[in-house]
């Protein structure tokens, strides 16, 4: 989703094209910030019209209503959804029939990342056998998928080469994370101002968390470019934390390793995601005066803030953004 005017949708908009949504079914699965899935079987029966009449009607109202374009995937499953979505064009819906002709010719070219659960190092394992591409890693054996990837891993690699998903759509996951995302003013080339900008959401994210007493287990970069396409990577921690210090190694270290050397970048977002209270995290001891100095002060910041509000006090790198948030 995103605003008419180009920029990042915020999160009132949000809301309220969930609203829609849950207008149409009750199976919605907030992603934010900015996306999500909904299973739209019942509706079909119940409003007597197709998922493209569906789609189109969706459309009208989140432009009307709150001036928010959206690209729309229609699949059969959660995987061929999100993949079609990631093909449209905002303002347009892919669709992916059922049929496994239809779905093979959708899927045949794609790199095996394409793939939910196919990271870079099983792509590395694949590319070493010359399964590179989708249509080709569903021409393997079961067999030898499984020898190269594992049991699990290697049958549902299987599965999902021939268009099978078969993870729910899960009402309410996405109040199990805390997302926010920083547009740039224009198409930004500049890395430090990439990092300055990731750095801003470390600090919002981290301080959210400690508000609502809480920790993440893991955080997804999302790196939105000129082109409409877009990167996300996700990282695990160790142990689950709301240190903003933490966040932020986290964010630089997955935001390096995409090496992206002069993209043209439109927006940044990060997601914390599986979330629990923070009275039942666990923290290693650490023998680094620096950390503790780092988490003493992370705690006087958020009295302040608590008190005085949000942009009470700030890190002096971010006095100037470069970003619309």
């Amino acid at each position: 989703m995103r605003r008419v005017d180009g920029e990042g949708v915020g999160g009132e908009e949000y809301a309220g094209v969930l609203g829609l949504l849950d207008g149409l079914t009750p199976v919605v699965q907030p992603l934010p910030p900015d996306s999500a899935l909904a299973d739209l079987h019942g509706a079909l029966r119940h409003f007597h019209r197709t998922a493209p009449e569906l789609a189109a009607l969706l459309r009208v109202r989140t432009l009307a209503l709150f001036g928010v374009d959206c690209a729309l995937g229609l699949g059969p499953n959660p995987m061929l959804a999100r993949l079609a979505a990631q093909d449209a064009r905002y303002g347009q819906t892919v669709t992916v029939g059922q049929q496994p002709g239809a779905v093979r010719r959708f899927l045949e070219r794609r790199p095996v990342t394409d793939l939910d659960g196919i990271g870079r190092k099983a792509a590395r394992l694949l590319d070493a056998y010359g399964l590179d591409t989708v249509g080709r890693l569903a021409a393997a054996p079961p067999g030898t998928l499984r020898r190269i990837l594992g049991v699990r891993p290697g049958r549902e690699a299987h599965e999902r080469a021939h268009g099978i998903d078969r993870t729910p759509v899960r009402p309410g996951a996405g109040a199990r994370a805390v997302a926010g995302e920083r547009t740039f003013g224009r198409d930004e080339l500049d890395p430090g101002r990439h990092r300055r900008a990731l750095l801003s959401l470390t600090e919002e994210l981290g301080a959210r968390l400690r508000g609502q007493g809480q920790v993440c287990r893991s955080l997804t970069l999302t790196v939105r470019c000129a082109d409409r396409t877009s990167v996300t990577r996700t990282r695990t921690f160790a142990e689950a934390t709301a240190h903003s210090a933490a966040l932020t190694d986290a964010a630089y270290a997955m935001y390096a390793a995409l090496g992206l050397q002069r993209a043209r970048v439109r927006a940044v977002a990060l997601r914390a995601e599986e979330l629990s209270g923070a009275e039942r995290a666990h923290r290693q001891l650490s023998l680094d005066p620096e950390d503790d100095k780092a988490r003493r002060l992370e705690a006087v910041t958020d009295q302040v803030r608590a008190r005085f509000g949000p942009g009470a006090i700030a890190r002096g790198t971010l006095a100037r953004g470069t970003w619309a948030a």
